[in-house]
């Protein structure tokens, strides 16, 4: 079988499980599972295949032309690079766990086959993004993503957050969307073909006529997609969703979608030195921002929500100094590590027994509870701080390595000012890295809080899928030696001057936090569980807010109440509130967008009602009133009648001799 027919049967193989789970879904329930895990392992197993074949050198082409569209065509076209075919093996790795383990955390769900239909469809969506040659083609997949995550963050349509949060995730992303499809249709007029093959040619000749305007239309829809600043607000409140969608989300789809889209088409940003300085400051914003509000995050899928946008900005920090190896190296990374994250929290939560538990500060000493989840987390956090020699260290130190080299002017793959400012972002995010994970893992693990029910040891599927990703975790980073093929062949060595001070800042990172930790600990003692802290370091507005969580609502026959010795309210200062609710992102957008909106529309159903349909209703009284007046007339009396004709007759005689007398 060619390595063609192999990688047309990846994405396929998930869109044909998908499919077959909604038919038998109701009709045969026992073939549900067997269709949601079988096709997506299989198309795991190919991607690998594809991955071996294509080995990192020359790209995959095959192309034929879909149907006759005018000057420019669109053609069902593959394009497999050394990027992509790593990518589909994270795409097909992780959503393989996420099918496995969504057999146990969502046994009892009566709306499963659905739930498990439409990760296939998004895992198929995804691999057609990855493996397309054509904009058109991948703009579809792009689009089926973004029609998923709308079902999958509203699975519990029943609650008021998941509706909410699935409408928003899918507005913010299609806000992005319109500029970006605008882009790609500038982009292929300019280069007078789709395909990424002769796109890439054009930018090479010098062919682009607008390469700064088709590449910030295109940054619109990849800040949409991958949840950059300023559309990254959707993400946060689309943990309402089931936890095995936002470690799909987070880890492989969605939102690596943005990042491998630049990755696939840098020379189009290269192109433009105000784009990707543009794509510095965003990253950079993005990093700063989404590492101050994790620090602030009670829930621990909305610290992880935030963690994922920060991590992006790493990404997209790379892409805009130039380097698509280190950008996809960290994806690659990333994408382990976070659905393990992802993943573990939802053995915590499923240990807990509902959803509530996921407030950190409600949280009691969950190591003896959940062990399969304490260690294999406790290998995420350390990848994901990039501690040596966990993955997250190698990946991230690829990123400030090339941000350096840009910076000290030892490549001219990107502006100066792009490669500053991703490497003081980039060091500045490693210190809040290291202090939102070691504060996550200190609240979950070695919490004050109320302890919950004990609902007993969790499935098998859910306990080996963390094992399984612990491995990449821990071990993929050394891969930057015996893979640089197929990375653009990019020498991903760690730079002594980035790793000692990423590594020392992330230390302090650690290090400070279990201070702040220890401190508010202490503190806390003196104080009974469920009484509020109140202590020097706390203003009035920690001591309100401490009040209001300690009158929770009882879950169960438990009350949560929360734990006083958080350090992030004592990192932060007067800085936590804001940094609690995203430094009042949507509000600013209520403000600007929304309420502007809602008050057009307000004004257009009055001028509807009261102006046009004022037109309307005059226009039908006039024949309304002559009806009234000849159904008036209408009496059936004959002498009625007979008296009516002889008066109009004497009205008719008498017009006739007056014109008759002036003539």
């Amino acid at each position: 079988m060619t390595t063609t027919t192999l990688a047309v049967l990846v994405p396929l193989l998930p869109f044909l499980g998908a499919a077959a789970g909604l038919l038998l879904g109701r009709t045969a329930p026992g073939f549900v599972r067997p269709l949601a895990v079988l096709p997506t392992l299989t198309a795991l197993v190919l991607a690998v295949l594809v991955a071996v074949r294509q080995g990192g050198e020359q790209a995959v082409d095959a192309a034929t032309e879909l149907t006759p569209t005018g000057s420019v065509p669109i053609e069902l076209a593959l394009h497999i690079d050394g990027f992509a075919a790593l990518v589909a093996v994270l795409v097909g790795l992780v959503a393989s766990c996420v099918q496995i383990y969504s057999t146990g955390y969502l046994r009892d769900d009566p709306r499963y086959p659905s739930y498990a239909a439409l990760v296939s469809l998004f895992t198929s969506a995804m691999l057609l993004v990855v493996y397309s040659g054509d904009l058109i083609v991948l703009l579809v997949g792009w689009e089926i993503m973004g029609i998923c995550s709308y079902f999958l963050v509203g699975h519990y349509w029943e609650t008021p957050e998941a509706r909410a949060a699935s409408i928003k995730a899918f507005l913010v992303t299609k806000l992005g969307d319109v500029p970006f499809l605008i882009g790609l249709f500038a982009l292929a007029t300019d280069a007078g073909s789709f395909r990424i093959t002769k796109v890439l040619g054009t930018v090479a000749s010098g062919g682009l006529d607008h390469p700064t305007l088709i590449a910030l239309l295109l940054l619109a829809g990849v800040a949409g997609k991958s949840a950059q600043f300023p559309l990254h607000t959707w993400l946060p409140d689309a943990m309402a969703g089931p936890t095995p969608v936002s470690a799909l989300i987070h880890a492989a789809t969605m939102v690596a979608a943005g990042v491998y889209f630049i990755a696939r088409l840098l020379p189009v940003f290269q192109a433009s030195s105000a784009a990707m300085v543009v794509l510095a400051v965003m990253a950079a914003v993005t990093m700063a921002g989404s590492g101050l509000a994790a620090l602030a995050q009670d829930d621990i899928k909305r610290v992880l929500a935030y963690s994922t946008i920060g991590q992006l900005g790493y990404m997209t920090g790379a892409l805009a100094v130039g380097d698509r190896g280190a950008a996809v190296f960290h994806l690659l990374s990333h994408g382990a590590f976070k659905a393990l994250l992802f993943l573990a929290a939802g053995v915590i939560i499923h240990a807990s027994g509902t959803n509530s538990l996921a407030a950190m500060s409600r949280m009691k000493d969950l190591r003896t509870r959940v062990p399969d989840a304490y260690w294999t987390m406790t290998v995420a956090l350390l990848a994901l701080t990039a501690i040596p020699p966990f993955s997250g260290f190698f990946s991230k130190e690829a990123v400030l390595g090339a941000a350096e080299h840009v910076a000290t002017g030892h490549t001219e793959h990107a502006p100066g000012a792009a490669g500053w400012i991703v490497l003081v972002a980039g060091l500045v995010s490693a210190v809040l890295t290291a202090a939102y994970a070691t504060r996550l893992w200190l609240l979950a693990f070695r919490g004050r809080g109320v302890e919950a029910p004990d609902h007993g040891r969790q499935p098998l599927t859910m306990t080996v899928v963390l094992w399984v990703l612990a491995v990449p975790s821990l071990a993929f980073g050394l891969a930057y030696g015996p893979l640089p093929e197929w990375f653009d062949d990019r020498d991903l060595t760690p730079v002594l001057t980035t790793s000692v001070l990423g590594t020392g800042l992330a230390l302090v990172g650690v290090i400070v936090t279990y201070g702040a930790w220890k401190h508010t600990s202490a503190m806390a003692a003196q104080v009974p569980v469920g009484a509020v802290a109140a202590h020097p370091d706390a203003d009035a507005g920690l001591v309100e807010a401490e009040a209001i969580a300690s009158h929770a609502p009882a879950y169960g026959d438990v009350a949560y109440t929360p734990d006083p010795a958080d350090p992030g309210r004592l990192l932060l200062g007067p800085l936590h509130r804001h940094a609690a609710v995203g430094f009042h992102l949507d509000a600013v957008y209520a403000a600007l967008f929304v309420r502007p909106v809602l008050a057009g529309a307000d004004l257009v159903r009055f001028l509807d009602r009261e102006v046009v349909d004022t037109y309307v209703r005059g226009a039908g009284a006039l024949p309304r009133w002559l009806g009234e007046a000849v159904r008036r007339a209408q009496t059936g009396n004959l002498q009625t009648y007979v008296s009516a004709l002889l008066a109009g007759t004497v009205v008719l005689v008498v017009a006739a001799l007056l014109v008759a007398t002036g003539a």
